[in-house]
Order: C-alpha cells, then sequence, then structure tokens
C-alpha cells in the first residue's frame, strides 16, 4: 500500500480520506493545503530534516505510519457495524430496593414515553439505557442488545456509541460556524457529498427551531432551542446510533412533533422522558416512573389517540397564541 499512498496528491489524499488532518496532528506536523498537488512521496522529500527530527520522526517511516492510521480509521468507519433490531430493559429496583416487575422490549421504529413527577428517576432510566446497565447502576437494572448481553467493549467505546443522547440543556464550545461544525461532522463519519448534507441538515434543523439557522451562525452564538434543533436533526441525518434518547423535549422550544416525526424516518428506537401529555400519547406505550421504579407500562390505546387528536388542536392554538405574542400581537381571541 506504500507505493499508492506516495502516489496519490496530497488534495486527492484528502479528497479519499478527509480525516488527514487527525494524522497530521498526531504526528506533531504542520498539515499541507487541501489542494497541494503534490503527491505524499515528494511532500514527504519536501519536509525539512529538523521538522522530522523536532518530534522524533524518520522520513521513510512516515508511509507506514499513514498506513497503519488510514487503515485503523476505515476499520473503525467502516467496520461490521452491529445492526440493532432491538433492545430489553429488565426491571431492578426502587429507591426503597423493592423489584420492579417489569420488562419491556423495543424494536427499530418504537417509540416511547417515560413519564413521572420531576424527580421521579426518569433521567435515571435514560442514563440506565444510554450506558447499557448491566446491573451496575443504583437501579440495578440491565439492558440488553438483540435479546443479548451486550459485549464490554460496547459499553464504555466512543467509536461504537450505540446511544445518542440528548439532553434538557446542550451547549457549544468550539468558536466555529454552523457550517463549519457540520462539515466536521460530516468529514468524521466520511460524507462525500457533504456539502448537501449539510445543507440538509440546515433545513431539517428549522423545522424544528423558531429561530431559523444560518450556516454563518456562531454555535456559541445559538440559543438553547436553535442548539437543540441542530442537534436532533444532525443525530437523525448523520448519527449511526441506533437507539436516541431524550431528556423532557418540550423544555427546548422547539417543534416536538417535527422533532420526533424526523428522528422516526431514520428508522432509530426512540425514548423520551415528557410532562408533556401530547408527546407522552404520540408514543406506542409510556413507562410510568414512581420512586425510582418503573410501576406501569401503559399501551396507548385507541380512546387516548382520540384524546390525542383533540389535544393536537389546542396545542396547535397554544403555539399560535405564543408566536403571535413573540411577534407584539395582542391576544385577545384565539
Amino acid at each position: 500500500m506504500n507505493s499508492d499512498i506516495l502516489s496519490l496528491t496530497i488534495e486527492q489524499a484528502y479528497k479519499s480520506y478527509p480525516f488527514l488532518d487527525d494524522f497530521f496532528f498526531s504526528c506533531a506536523i504542520k498539515p499541507p493545503a487541501k489542494t497541494d498537488t503534490r503527491t505524499f512521496g515528494q511532500w514527504c522529500d519536501d519536509l525539512e530534516y529538523f521538522t522530522l527530527d523536532e518530534v522524533g520522526l524518520d522520513r521513510e517511516e512516515l508511509p507506514d505510519l499513514l498506513e497503519r492510521f488510514i487503515s485503523q480509521m476505515l476499520e473503525r468507519l467502516n467496520g461490521d457495524k452491529l445492526n440493532v433490531e432491538s433492545i430489553t430493559i429488565i426491571g431492578g429496583r426502587d429507591k426503597d430496593g423493592n423489584p420492579e416487575e417489569a420488562e419491556l422490549t423495543l424494536k427499530k421504529g418504537d417509540v416511547v414515553s417515560i413519564v413521572g413527577a420531576t424527580g421521579s428517576g426518569k433521567s435515571r432510566l435514560l442514563g440506565d439505557i444510554e450506558w447499557l446497565a448491566q446491573g451496575d447502576t443504583p437501579s440495578k437494572r440491565r439492558i440488553l442488545i438483540n435479546g443479548h448481553t451486550p459485549q464490554q467493549f460496547l459499553r464504555f467505546s466512543t467509536d461504537k456509541k450505540l446511544v445518542a443522547q440528548l439532553s434538557q440543556t446542550m451547549n457549544f464550545v468550539m468558536d466555529i460556524t454552523v457550517e463549519k461544525f457540520l462539515h466536521i461532522h460530516c468529514d468524521s463519519h466520511m460524507i462525500k457529498d457533504k456539502e448537501r448534507k449539510t445543507e440538509e441538515i440546515l433545513q431539517a434543523a428549522n423545522l424544528l427551531s423558531g429561530e431559523p439557522l444560518k450556516m454563518d451562525m456562531p454555535v456559541t452564538s445559538l440559543s438553547g432551542g436553535q442548539s437543540r434543533a441542530l442537534m436532533i436533526a444532525d443525530t437523525a441525518c448523520i448519527s449511526t446510533a441506533p437507539i436516541v434518547v431524550i431528556d423532557e423535549i418540550e423544555n427546548a422550544g422547539i417543534n416536538r412533533k417535527n422533532a420526533i416525526d424526523l428522528l422516526l424516518k431514520s428508522e432509530k428506537i426512540v425514548l423520551m422522558a415528557t410532562h408533556d401529555p401530547v408527546l407522552a400519547l404520540q408514543a406506542d406505550r409510556r413507562i410510568v416512573i414512581k420512586n425510582g421504579g418503573i410501576c406501569k407500562i401503559i399501551e396507548t390505546t385507541i380512546r387516548e389517540r382520540a384524546v390525542l387528536a383533540e389535544l393536537e388542536i389546542m396545542n396547535e392554538k397554544l403555539m399560535q397564541c405564543r408566536e403571535r405574542m413573540r411577534s407584539g400581537e395582542l391576544i385577545e381571541s384565539i
């Protein structure tokens, strides 16, 4: 493979392996321009001796290092992905140590809501699912993947994370634009047409956010609702995680129904902790939490679906009033 690497131009190499910046960073070498037409071999020959000596590298070993780096990255990105058809929650115990008489299996496309009073333990259940608990959390619950105990590496792997978690608050720390943030994520997943994918994510985010997002906005300037909308759209359009857990989506200031519909189009398993009856009844089932334990699992009934239709009409009126209020109108009728 060395001869292939050496004959590639830097420009060709970047197009084939968008993650090359990580290689140069790991070697503590300033990366060449992505439009550089020199071959990798020519670039190696042009490196100053003191540049290599300073970082403890030998000119002849660079192609081998790059070969191993590319192989590892391709294995990580394109290696065998676990096909998650189902997850199973096996009950543990509540805060008083009483056993949870519960077992629930969820499949692709399932949406389950988690309801209960504030402090009842909804977030604990989401945390158990995120960490694929094996009786080693305070609740003593166990989470199975495809009916089996997940392999240990899946629980702590950062490469093959099975669960995407969307928390109540999301803050960015990188001082980059929305476009740059999405490009970085596309590059990490080796998406070749990242311009199209970036535009797709932005359009999806703007279906969720009350205040439109723009490509040139710094991510650190986004509101809570905009940040949540961006991350939900990103999770639906790019993330390979088959399971999504969401903590109180109604507090995000986004279009909740559109958010759930977007996630369902990507055939993910969705679990959401919520206090909103509209969201709770949109789910096929809801888990009721009390005193830290699962006390009920309720199938949404036909009559509840009828009630949901009425609630959605009321909710639409409420959203219209909210928009009128935001735009400075008087709310003297609905």
